[in-house]
């Protein structure tokens, strides 16, 4: 269930505002239990992960250089799922 939260710091190139975003929601999805967003639930999740994602850019910028980059790297930057997102957009487009 959280495969997007992965070690953003020392990144390179840094880490982009959409992997930020990606951690920030999958950490709000674990910690809530929310996979489907409702009427409900909508503007509570949104707003914890948009404050989360301006909390997590704050501290990657306060943060020292790492010394060796991350061992994984991030599933937004993994050719596999670039081709899911890809594929996904194209079949939205058609519809």
């Amino acid at each position: 269930m959280c495969r997007n939260i992965t070690t953003l710091r020392g990144l390179e190139p840094a880490a982009t505002p959409e992997e930020i975003e990606a951690a920030a929601r999958q950490y709000v999805r674990k910690v809530t239990g929310v996979q489907t967003l409702s009427d409900a639930t909508r503007e509570p999740f949104e707003a914890a992960v948009a404050e989360i994602t301006e909390i997590t850019e704050r501290l990657l910028s306060a943060l020292p250089a790492r010394r060796q980059p991350p061992p994984t790297v991030p599933p937004l930057r993994r050719p596999e799922v670039q081709a899911r997102i890809a594929a996904k957009a194209a079949k939205t487009q058609a519809s």
